[in-house]
């Protein structure tokens, strides 16, 4: 998972909402553009064009707009900033295997979920060359549900996983590379602006944590 950093709503969603009146109660169903578009356009921005769950690079035209907590069971955060980000994945098509958003679906266990907001979200994960995701502690239920719910070790992001760690992490640079270096390396990328961070840089940061036995 990647780390989500809320900001603060966009006003056209804000003074939408506060049309609110006797007779009309804004709802997620009855959200439209320009309000809607900014919304999206938001969540893109705070994230950095990156999609909550698994990381991967997104627009408006590859993504939509997620309920972390669904609108079927809680419909009263159905308009709350703090529960809506940007997952990958605009429309589901026959056979291509879901993953993020649209995998969960109406999922949400409160004993058993991580929320992208969640300060220690990005080390309750470890990665292999391979790129299959794991739980750093195997016991970490949560993390292990998470990883089945959002379908993050599916062929198509091991690969893409698999491709960003082996580019850095050659058998060279692991055996040769000082935990000075390691640590450098974490340090730059953990405090890049988002706006200038790149498609799975979290990863590369995790993995450097895991040589430094983090």
């Amino acid at each position: 998972m990647k780390r989500v950093i809320k900001g603060t709503e966009p006003a056209s969603f804000t003074t939408w909402k506060s049309t609110a009146n006797n007779d009309w109660s804004p709802t997620y169903s009855n959200l439209q553009n320009p309000q809607k578009r900014d919304l999206h356009t938001n969540l893109l921005q705070e994230q950095g064009y990156f999609c909550c769950y698994c990381g991967r690079e997104i627009d408006a035209s590859s993504s939509h707009i997620e309920h972390f907590k669904p609108q079927e069971h809680y419909g009263e955060l159905a308009l709350e900033y703090q529960n809506l980000h940007a997952s990958c994945l605009r429309e589901t098509k026959p056979g291509n295997p879901l993953h993020c958003g649209h995998r969960k679906g109406n999922w949400f266990d409160e004993a058993q979920h991580i929320s992208p907001m969640d300060e220690q979200c990005e080390l309750r994960f470890r990665y292999l060359r391979t790129g299959e995701i794991q739980p750093t502690v195997s016991t970490d239920l949560p993390a292990t549900k998470m990883i089945e719910v959002l379908a993050l070790d599916i062929a198509y992001l091991n690969n893409r996983r698999q491709n960003t760690i082996r580019l850095l992490f050659d058998e060279e640079f692991i055996t040769q590379a000082s935990e000075e270096e390691l640590t450098r390396l974490v340090a730059a990328i953990r405090s890049t602006d988002i706006r200038d961070q790149k498609p799975f840089d979290h990863i590369i940061a995790r993995y450097a944590e895991q040589l430094l036995g983090r």
